[in-house]
């Protein structure tokens, strides 16, 4: 127990040795750390914050990775088109070119006269039904 009112005496000492004004620095001091610790608290608890925020995170790395793939589809479209090139000879890439050209000109044609795709289209139709009427 002697020890004991020692170690109380002296921890007396200590705090009679303090001025208020560092005793109140000390409150002030200890205010906010809890303050920042109920905070950081309250931060955590909230779920719908927390949800948002790992929503966001995901959409963030979907996002990366999408960009990364569209980089490296784009550089392997790039690559197949070169080589592509590269082993098709001139004749087979005008070839190509001038059936785009033929298709395109008889879509026009075909939208600008509708009878005659319309016409055919009847004809077929009929015999498909002609056929079918003929197998009973």
């Amino acid at each position: 127990m002697a020890s004991e009112r020692t170690e109380k005496s002296t921890g007396d000492e200590a705090a009679t040795q303090r001025s208020p004004e560092e005793i109140q620095a000390d409150i002030e001091a200890t205010r906010e750390e809890l303050g920042e610790t109920v905070a950081e608290i309250a931060d955590k608890a909230d779920v719908k914050k927390q949800a948002k925020k790992k929503v966001a995170e995901t959409k963030a790395r979907a996002s990366a990775k999408t960009d990364e793939v569209r980089q490296k589809v784009t550089a392997q479209k790039e690559t197949a088109t070169a080589k592509l090139k590269a082993a098709t000879p001139e004749s087979a890439q005008d070839s190509a070119q001038q059936a785009t050209q033929a298709a395109s000109q008889a879509t026009q044609a075909a939208r600008e006269n509708p009878v005659p795709p319309a016409a055919i289209g009847a004809f077929m139709g009929g015999l498909v039904i002609g056929w079918i009427l003929g197998r009973r």
